[in-house]
This record gives structure tokens, sequence and C-alpha cells, in this order.
């Protein structure tokens, strides 16, 4: 059962192939066990961070550009980004020492389901 859902739709990026850019979809589900993530077209499958992985999360305002080099799927030392627009997103910092920043368009509302579904 997915306790929320949502869907990012991408915009434009400055440099990067506009019609790749449209075709990225990130998909983020907060389920029971976990939190799954898919980017469309890359991930044909979910992808799952167990809570038992997760030390902390908060809603957090980041520079996609000047943190993580763009939108998609970004790597820099010790961190990963899952991002297909804007600014703002969900920062988890994982027990191996490595976090994930996932964006999101409502945060707020993404960390009230983590509480809700982890708390049960």
């Amino acid at each position: 059962m997915v306790a929320w859902e949502c869907p990012t739709n991408p915009r434009e990026a400055s440099g990067l192939d506009p019609e790749a850019v449209h075709s990225l979809r990130l998909q983020t589900e907060v389920r029971a066990d976990g939190i799954y993530i898919k980017m469309w077209p890359l991930h044909w499958s979910f992808r799952r961070i167990t809570w038992s992985e997760i030390e902390r999360y908060e809603p957090r305002q980041y520079s996609p550009l000047r943190e993580f080099g763009g939108w998609g799927i970004r790597w820099a030392p010790g961190k990963l980004a899952y991002n297909v627009s804007g600014n703002r997103g969900v920062w988890i910092e994982r027990a191996n020492g490595r976090a994930v920043l996932i964006g999101s368009q409502r945060p707020e509302n993404f960390v009230r389901a983590i509480e809700e579904v982890s708390e049960s």
C-alpha cells in the first residue's frame, strides 16, 4: 500500500537537451517498508531506502547547480540527488554516511508522510 506519492514534472534547464529534460519523471512513494524512488526513463524499477537506513531527514531548499551540478540523478562526494525541477526537497541522512536529496515541490507533505508511516 502506498501512503504517499509525489510525481514531479520536469522543467527545461539551461544547457541541457530540452527533450531529454522533459522526458525525465521522478516518482517518489512512502510505503510501510521505506521510501521508494524511480527516475523514469532511467530506472525501470524503484530504488528503496529502508527505514533502518535513515538516521535523519528534513525538508530543505538547495541549489541544484551549485550543490549537485544540475538536475537528474546527480552524484557529489558523500551525497546523491534525485531531482527534475525546482530547488526544494527532502534531505535524508543515511546510517552509511551517504546522504540522499529527493527533489519535491511539496517537501513538507513528503516529511509529514514519512513521519506518519515510520511511526506506525
